[in-house]
């Protein structure tokens, strides 16, 4: 399973640096090395000039639910309980693809 997170990590590494992947588009975390959904909680995830995990009517990080048993994936306001941007589906998506592509390593 190491194999398959380490060879998707330098795989999307290259593919971002050659400008075929979108940085949104990850399975994998450059920064903390792991596949997205282990640590898209982190503040290191939020942005509010993209809109990543940020709700921009409170000015409000996101919260994060992450079921990997069942495979889904919730980021909501704290306050508002809104906070959907097209950033924030991008990166759900991208958290619902890394749990399949680590459950098939």
């Amino acid at each position: 399973m190491i194999a398959n997170l380490i060879a998707t990590l330098v795989e999307e590494d290259h593919a971002e640096d050659d400008g075929v992947l979108a940085p949104d588009d990850r399975l994998t975390c450059h920064v903390h090395g792991r596949w997205i959904h282990q640590c898209v909680a982190s503040p290191v995830h939020v942005n509010p000039v993209t809109r990543h995990r940020w709700c921009r009517g409170c000015d409000a990080e996101l919260g994060v639910v992450v079921d990997e048993l069942s495979g889904d994936v919730a980021m909501r306001c704290p306050r508002c309980g809104r906070g959907g941007s097209a950033a924030t589906a991008r990166l759900i998506a991208a958290c619902r693809a890394s749990i399949s592509a680590r459950r098939a390593a």
